[in-house]
């Protein structure tokens, strides 16, 4: 988990091939009280039909979270990062937190140490 002045972050992944898997990914994932009541679950996913994204009221972190799962390679696969406000507002570095999730996440799948 990473923090940045009061807000959490946490990162979520799993396989996932098609929308309706992504879809019960997320509500997997939902059934933790947790995770239902966090600000944000955004999330991308790179499918066989191509990638998808949604932002969940974080405007734009989908689209990092998509870049960077394309640039790594990754396929058939959904990462989850939800982020907890903790009531200051972040601005841009809002973005480097989900980066800094995907990239723990990527590390991990790669078997990198942090």
């Amino acid at each position: 988990m990473l923090t940045d002045r009061g807000s959490k972050y946490a990162v979520t992944g799993a396989q996932a091939a098609s929308r309706e898997e992504v879809d019960a990914v997320l509500a997997e994932l939902k059934t933790d009280r947790a995770y239902a009541k966090a600000t944000h679950n955004t999330w991308a996913a790179v499918l066989p039909a191509g990638g998808l994204k949604a932002d969940d009221g974080e405007s734009g972190a989908g689209m990092v979270i998509l870049r960077m799962m394309e640039r790594e390679g990754l396929k058939d696969h959904v990462i989850i990062v939800t982020r907890w406000y903790g009531g200051k507002k972040l601005g841009g570095d809002r973005f480097r937190r989900v980066q800094d999730a995907v990239r723990a996440y990527l590390d991990h799948l790669n078997g990198k140490s942090a």
